[in-house]
């Protein structure tokens, strides 16, 4: 989840009202969104960036994003900038940042009293909380789980409108769901995003969601039903050409045969994985 901008363009209705030959109404200011136009182009480049794996370019070109966003003051955008930045920072172990970056997202949705916009922010720090609980292990995980599922099953309501925030809702959901190990409503939950995202035409999204179908079924050990998701991640990460998902699904195909005791296609899907990962320069 960021550039946007609003100039109220009031001059022509001035006119009329005082010149004698505008005898009608006032014309509504027409909105010129030039800007934010570039600042939504600009968020949309570092979350595709993010999504693969460059966190640094997602950074720098995220960075551009928010100033448009900050001298155009559209509270959207600037929320949705905020938000984005705190995936990356997230994703770049910079955690205590990432909380900040969210925490004025929110805030920022609050001051506006848009019930929408505070629940997705709420969803994204729920995220946050869930993704170190399950890093870190530890006697709290299972309770920050807990809270996880009540708080995101609360917010998803309040999602009207914008459709990929409640699909994030729903791969939220999931992971908690897959954490406490409730597997059945874990992939019941993911399988709502999916649905989102296929009907909205979201390859990339839709890769991730059967590579999360993938590991709940690895995780339960349905080990071919594992392997059968992970190749409608590789064929759908292939038509996006995301090259750092493919690294990843085919990674996770390593694993999932491993563990399935098949050492021959384990080695192979792993020595394709490195290939790939290698043509980006990571080792």
């Amino acid at each position: 989840m960021k550039k946007n901008i609003f100039y109220a363009v009031t001059l022509f209705s001035l006119c009329c009202l005082a010149l004698p030959s505008c005898s009608t109404a006032p014309k509504k200011p027409a909105e010129v969104f030039t800007q934010r136009k570039t600042g939504e182009q600009q968020l949309e480049l570092a979350n595709r960036e993010a999504d693969r794996g460059n966190f640094l370019l997602a950074l720098d070109l995220l960075k551009e994003a928010r100033r448009i966003a900050v001298s155009v003051d559209d509270p959207s955008l600037r929320i949705r900038t905020f938000l984005s930045q705190g995936n990356i920072l997230f994703s770049l172990g910079r955690r205590e940042d990432a909380s900040a970056a969210w925490d004025a997202a929110l805030a920022e949705a609050a001051s506006l009293k848009n019930p929408e916009l505070a629940a997705i922010c709420r969803i994204y720090r729920a995220r946050g909380r869930l993704l170190a609980a399950s890093a870190d292990g530890g006697a709290g995980a299972a309770g920050i789980v807990n809270e996880v599922k009540i708080e995101v099953n609360r917010e998803i309501g309040f999602i009207k409108t914008d459709k990929l925030s409640l699909a994030l809702g729903w791969t939220v959901l999931a992971l908690a769901e897959k954490e406490g190990r409730s597997f059945t409503e874990a992939e019941a939950a993911v399988k709502k995003a999916l649905d989102i995202h296929e009907k909205g035409n979201y390859p990339e999204q839709a890769a991730y969601d059967w590579y999360l179908i993938a590991s709940i079924r690895s995780v339960a050990a349905r080990y071919d039903s594992a392997v059968e998701a992970l190749e409608q991640a590789i064929a759908l990460d292939r038509r996006s050409e995301n090259s750092w998902g493919l690294a990843t699904d085919w990674r996770a195909l390593a694993e999932v045969y491993r563990k399935a005791g098949k050492t021959a296609e384990a080695e192979a899907a792993a020595a394709r994985s490195a290939e790939i990962f290698k043509s980006l320069g990571v080792e």
